[in-house]
């Protein structure tokens, strides 16, 4: 409202003004999480300037995995994909590939934001020893998991072992020490190494570090709880790895009630309600332990309201599993998951502007980068996103909406990467999936339809019956034949197509009821 009324004081044409305050609002952004709390499952909102951005849940009978630590077997090693699959006591075997492995050998990379150091894609162009050389069967080794089972697919592993804590991911079988590769600044890189290397030498400790993003920006950072936190934690780790067998649990990371305090608290949070006392409670002691300036934003919410109503979560969470989101202009984003990829297709709708078409299509694409980066979070959709936007002859225009899309990405916290757009005006999104998307976690395939969203017609039906009561007439003698079928298809057989029934009676000579 402030804001509001000196804009209103100000001389017409301002645009200065205008674009300050555009900038002023992006980085003034207030964020809330809320926390619901149930027997049977967890749920995190993250609400940025009143609107969900994302939603995590954590069910008690199909806990989310990754960062576990396990004891595994090797099973099967598949020399032609440089792979082994892994029996951990899961529900399936899962994946371990020789990349995940290599950096053994060496100093892990410098990637400091996700839980796992994934080595991968930095040791691809580097000469890799055959799997073989590095696992046989029935040999049992300590991994970790990246991924969780997605679809079909079983848990990705490595043997890389990492420890987040608040600020800081330990590598204890590297000697690395990184910084995040998403703090680009490089006074802010020079000034969080030093942080480091102040809190190890105080409180010595071997292993690599990397310094996550969470520390970015927080001045006279001090590193010191982390790592003794993270002392406490591989302490604990390496005594359960010296007696567990092959399948034993050695370490679970923490549940989703205390990760929200490690990952997704931030300098912006400026509350964290809580709607279970016993929850309320132990939060705000892992945050007095690990992070004591956040201690006075975690609140118990004791209201009868249920606290997912207060910014319309649950609303949000049911439209979240539509196929259809309307924008405010009256266009539309249609998503589509596929085993392969999601697509979505940007609609102009009912918008039709005010000046001429190019405008129309410029404001609907500008809004729908907005949205689409919103749905992404919000929906859990990683890998391989196509967005085809509505083509636009301007060239400038075109370069507005990337921009827009780059802008409205770089708010999430899974890494993201961004192609060029194309001359049809599709755009490649990559978006790191750890984790099932929100529809697969809470839908299952329709049995009608097999997940199609179509079924075929009475019409078709009918036919179908035709031919297949005629193949059985050549193969089998029978008395008669019997045909069972919704009430759609019956009323068609003796309706429209009657006379076709008729014609097969008389042509099999048997009756068909």
């Amino acid at each position: 409202l402030q804001s509001v009324l000196e804009l209103s004081s100000r001389p017409a044409g301002c645009c200065g003004y205008l674009a300050a305050l555009a900038a002023e609002r992006e980085c003034a952004m207030s964020e809330e999480l809320l926390v619901n709390v149930t027997p049977q499952e967890i749920r995190v909102a993250v609400i940025e300037n009143g609107s969900l951005q994302e939603v995590h849940i954590e069910r008690s009978r199909s806990r989310g995995i990754v960062g576990n630590i396990y004891k595994g077997k090797v099973v099967r090693v598949l020399p032609g994909m440089q792979a082994a699959f892994i029996d951990a006591s899961l529900e399936r075997t899962a994946f371990l590939h020789a990349a995940d492995m290599v950096s053994h050998r060496g100093n892990g990379p410098a990637n400091g934001d996700n839980k796992e150091p994934h080595a991968g894609v930095q040791h691809l162009a580097e000469p890799q020893p055959d799997i073989s050389e590095l696992v046989h069967e029935g040999q049992e080794i300590v991994v970790q998991v990246v991924k969780d089972p997605i679809g079909s697919k079983g848990a990705r592993l490595t043997t890389q072992l990492s420890i987040p804590s608040r600020h800081l991911v330990l590598l204890p079988d590297s000697s690395h020490r990184g910084i995040s590769q998403r703090i680009q600044d490089a006074h802010e890189r020079d000034r969080l190494a030093q942080a480091l290397d102040a809190a190890l030498e105080k409180s010595p400790m071997s292993g690599g570090f990397i310094v996550r993003t969470a520390a970015e920006s927080q001045h006279g950072i001090d590193f010191l709880a982390d790592v003794e936190f993270l002392r406490r934690s591989r302490e604990q780790i390496e005594k359960k790895m010296a007696t567990a067998r092959a399948g034993d649990l050695i370490h679970a990371d923490l549940p989703l009630s205390l990760r929200v305090i490690r990952d997704l608290a931030r300098d912006d949070v400026e509350k964290i309600r809580v709607d279970s006392r016993e929850t309320f409670a132990m939060v705000r002691q892992f945050a007095v332990d690990l992070m004591p300036e956040m201690v006075d934003r975690i609140e118990y919410y004791p209201g009868e309201r249920p606290i997912f109503d207060l910014y319309s979560v649950e609303d949000e969470i049911q439209r979240s599993l539509e196929r259809t989101v309307l924008l405010k202009s009256g266009g539309s984003l249609v998503f589509d998951q596929t085993e392969a990829m999601t697509t979505v297709d940007v609609n102009t709708g009912g918008f039709v502007g005010k000046r001429n078409l190019e405008e129309t299509l410029f404001k609907t694409n500008m809004e729908a980068a907005q949205a689409i980066a919103r749905q992404l979070r919000l929906r859990h959709i990683g890998g391989i996103i196509i967005v085809d936007f509505i083509d636009m002859v301007d060239e400038e225009h075109r370069c507005q909406v990337m921009s827009a899309l780059e802008r409205a990405l770089a708010r999430d916290r899974t890494r993201c990467h961004i192609a060029d757009m194309s001359a049809l005006g599709l755009v490649e999104v990559t978006r790191k999936r750890t984790r099932e998307s929100l529809e697969r976690m809470m839908s299952e395939t329709c049995p009608t339809c097999q997940g199609r969203g179509t079924q075929k017609t009475a019409q078709t039906l009918c036919y179908e019956i035709f031919r297949e009561i005629l193949r059985e007439a050549r193969a089998f003698e029978a008395k008669g034949y019997r045909v069972m079928a919704s009430q759609a298809v019956i009323d068609m057989l003796l309706d429209e197509e009657s006379t076709g029934l008729g014609d097969l009676q008389a042509f099999i000579g048997k009756p068909i009821h």
